[in-house]
């Protein structure tokens, strides 16, 4: 078992264990958002034939908050997300391209 490199307690454990108990349910809840925004955008896609781009967009970013909500919920990134910190700024930018194979 890896030792921590520094000295900490259990407080600050408790702590840690605290926040990572309230962004479980923050994930839970941003999963839900980007099911409906998938749903959504489908459903769009079928009535129009294209993509709804503010939808796109913002889909991209909640999949980002996700990904650094489950980084800080693995121990793996010690910044607390959003609303503790900035929301998070564009990693991938959406494929200017979209194909349906």
């Amino acid at each position: 078992m890896n030792e921590l490199p520094y000295e900490t307690s259990r407080k600050q454990i408790a702590i840690r264990f605290l926040f990572t108990i309230l962004f479980l349910i923050v994930f839970e809840i941003v999963k839900t958002i980007i099911q409906v925004a998938v749903l959504f955008q489908y459903v769009y896609l079928f009535i129009t034939k294209k993509h709804n781009e503010p939808v796109r967009n913002f889909s991209n970013k909640v999949t980002i908050y996700a990904y650094r909500v489950l980084r800080y919920l693995t121990l793996n990134e010690n910044i607390k997300p959003f609303p503790f910190t900035e929301f998070p700024k564009d990693m991938d930018n959406p494929d200017s391209e979209i194909r349906y194979q």
